[in-house]
């Protein structure tokens, strides 16, 4: 509930904000424009509640249905919001300027202005020195009213005067009523920032979809170990992690991450959690490619904190995976031999499991083994580096981040996690370092969109 609360405040407050800046400031009071530019902003409110709150609330069939609109919608949101705000500095330059020329207007001497033409040159003459009510200069049928019936003076008016006396309740300089055409400008300046900022946002999601359905990149990446027997050197480990089978992807996304990975031809295969988002009877067909993974010692899985958040917690894809030839490591470990020397390869469950008295153990992981020999662990969130490195763990493979999935988002993870992507080092209190490498995932969570983080399958080489 209190996850549900934030996303609503969040989509509350942003909308408001796109309304000011996109809809109100760039239509007319009243406008049709506005009305309906102001009801879609509801619409698409309300439908991306519904998408990212469906799941739990509707069931999925609903999901699918409302999934494609509106977590593009989220991601369009996003970046309408980010360019919004990049815009507000040209925005408040133009504005000032814009200010500033009606100041200096208001200022020019009122005997200029009456000189000068319409084309800013000499004016037509001006008006005979005689007083004049202003009433009469004001409503041109008091003049025609006071000529028939001689109650005033005749008035020599000028061509100039003339000419005001068609524009009355326009008052000269800075008064009011004098800003009509600094309004105009203003609205141009608000439309054209508006269309800049939708320019932007539509090209960015457009970039980030494509990057998001292309084929995950392949990085390898040797990582050198002090402890590892030569003879293991060049043991091959495949990691892929945030797979996030859902309600936006169908069989073919896992047939493609499974065929990349065999491939590799890796020696392991690992998947570093969040491989769904829902339970088996939903997408337990969405899984079954990952029978035909290939390794020569095997495929391990790790829970992720997503795997989770369904009603029937982990286990029942625990199982589902176990039948389709994946081995999930609850908290402990397999020997690999190779060439002769071992490994240890270790698994935790993820942090999310701690309410459910399902949470990371990495001493009962690690409990009871050669301490000579490395140790490679399996841990969703790169966080739990720190506790890996108290039990001096050699290499930690992590995922969770998605590199930021849609930056700038890369700047805010390490307000949480100690890496975002790639690899790091962290100190052992007993010497040494535990290297950990932070994969950026294979598919998406939410939007179906990746800037400046593009799918990623990793593929580590291991050396003495």
């Amino acid at each position: 509930m209190g996850f549900l609360v934030m996303i609503l405040t969040a989509v509350v407050v942003v909308h408001v904000y796109l309304w000011r800046r996109l809809v109100r400031a760039s239509t007319t009071p009243g406008s049709r424009l506005r009305r309906v530019l102001t009801w879609t902003l509801v619409v698409l409110a309300a439908l991306m509640v519904v998408t990212m709150a469906g799941s739990r609330l509707f069931g999925m069939e609903t999901v699918r249905v409302v999934a494609w609109p509106g977590y593009l919608w989220l991601a369009l949101m996003f970046y309408l919001f980010v360019f919004g705000l990049v815009a507000e500095v040209p925005r408040a330059i133009a504005a000032f300027a814009l200010a500033r020329g009606r100041r200096a207007a208001a200022g020019t001497p009122p005997e200029d202005r009456a000189q000068d033409g319409p084309d800013g040159g000499p004016g037509t003459g001006a008006v005979d020195a005689v007083p004049v009510d202003a009433s009469v200069l004001a409503c041109p049928a008091a003049v025609e009213s006071s000529a028939v019936s001689g109650s005033a003076a005749p008035v020599a008016v000028s061509g100039s005067a003339a000419r005001g006396s068609a524009t009355a309740g326009r008052p000269a300089g800075g008064g009011p009523g004098a800003g009509a055409p600094a309004i105009d400008r203003r609205l141009f300046i608000s439309r054209t920032a508006s269309a800049v900022v939708a320019a932007g946002a539509l090209a960015t999601v457009g970039y980030g979809v494509t990057r998001a359905l292309g084929d995950p990149v392949i990085e390898r990446v040797p990582v050198r170990l002090p402890r590892l027997d030569p003879r293991m050197s060049g043991l091959r480990i495949a990691a892929v992690s945030d797979i996030h089978l859902g309600p936006l992807t169908g069989r073919g996304h896992t047939e493609r991450i499974v065929r990349m990975i065999n491939g590799l031809q890796a020696d392991v295969v690992t998947i570093v959690g969040d491989l769904v988002d829902g339970t088996v009877a939903e997408l337990g067909r969405l899984a079954t490619p990952l029978r035909s993974l290939e390794s020569r010692y095997g495929a391990y899985f790790v829970t992720g904190n997503h795997e989770y958040y369904t009603a029937e917690g982990p286990q029942e894809w625990i199982e589902e995976l176990r039948s389709l030839g994946v081995r999930p490591l609850r908290n402990e470990r397999v020997e690999i031999t190779h060439g002769g020397a071992v490994l240890d390869l270790a698994g935790v469950n993820d942090l999310n499991g701690l309410p459910f008295g399902d949470g990371p153990d990495i001493g009962r992981a690690l409990g009871g083994r050669d301490a000579n020999r490395p140790v490679v662990l399996l841990a969703h969130q790169p966080v739990q580096v720190a506790q890996a490195a108290a039990h001096g763990v050699d290499l930690q493979l992590s995922g969770h981040t998605h590199g930021g999935q849609m930056a700038p988002f890369n700047l805010l993870v390490p307000l949480q996690q100690p890496v975002v992507a790639g690899l790091a080092s962290v100190p052992r209190a007993g010497g040494g370092d535990t290297q950990v490498y932070v994969t950026r995932g294979a598919g998406y969570w939410g939007p179906p969109v990746r800037v400046g983080a593009p799918p990623e399958i990793t593929l580590i080489e291991l050396r003495a």
